[in-house]
């Protein structure tokens, strides 16, 4: 019988809730996470345990590690593991949340959002200069940038749709309805204008078009391979 497994995850920005409800029945059938995967967590065969888990997101140093563990182990959460700013814990049912008001959740999207600003602001800035300078450019140096240009494109549009998800949890846990129903529109409609730019005439706009909805299929596809490569291999082992 194999003692590990993977599965994949909905994304912590996009469906945080639903993945640790998951892992929680996971845990209920004996099937514990062990660490992060790419897109996903793989999972070792225990005994059959009700455990519940929480995510916490912070830069902690090196030499802050262990003071920052203890904290979350005096109040019963014990840490699984941690993939960058981005740390997994898991407890009995009956401990008291990581997060157990509003003030405290809002702080946990903003430390995410603190992780996540350090790599998309200056990613757009590049994605946004690398189009500006293949619309003015000419020759070579157009066609560099135009590959420099849908190179950052795949990259920063899930980077941004994250972003933005997260400010849509903040804003939830802030209670701030109107902000995030206004997220939700903004969103809708940078779509529409994305679909939009698929008739427009230009080669710069259609490759930025079809590199944009590519930055959509990028990810998923990896999602799906990853979850076929998993469940393939670890059937045969």
């Amino acid at each position: 019988m194999r003692q590990r497994k993977y599965i994949t995850s909905g994304g912590l920005a996009f469906s945080e809730e639903k993945d640790m409800e998951k892992l929680h029945r996971f845990s209920l059938k004996g099937w514990h996470v062990s660490d992060f995967k790419l897109m996903g967590y793989t999972l070792e065969k225990g005994e059959c345990t009700d455990y519940i888990y929480s995510v916490d997101y912070r830069s902690v140093k090196k030499d802050e590690e262990e003071e920052y563990f203890d904290f979350f182990a005096s109040a019963g959460w014990s840490h699984i593991t941690s993939q960058g700013d981005i740390h997994l814990f898991r407890a009995k049912p009956d401990t008291k949340p990581i997060y157990s008001d509003r003030d405290t959740s809002v702080e946990k999207y903003e430390n995410l959002i603190n992780s996540m600003k350090r790599l998309a602001i200056p990613l757009a800035l590049i994605t946004a200069l690398a189009w500006i300078g293949a619309m003015i450019s000419s020759g070579i140096l157009k066609s560099s940038l135009q590959v420099i240009a849908n190179i950052c494109t795949v990259i920063v549009f899930p980077t941004a749709c994250t972003v933005i998800a997260t400010y849509n949890n903040k804003w939830k846990a802030k209670e701030k309805k109107g902000l995030v129903n206004l997220l939700k529109t903004l969103t809708i409609l940078f779509l529409i204008t994305v679909i939009v730019l698929l008739y427009v005439d230009g080669s710069t706009v259609y490759s930025l078009a079809y590199m944009t909805i590519g930055a959509i299929a990028f990810p998923t596809a990896i999602w799906v391979i990853m979850s076929l490569y998993h469940k393939i291999g670890w059937k045969s082992a």
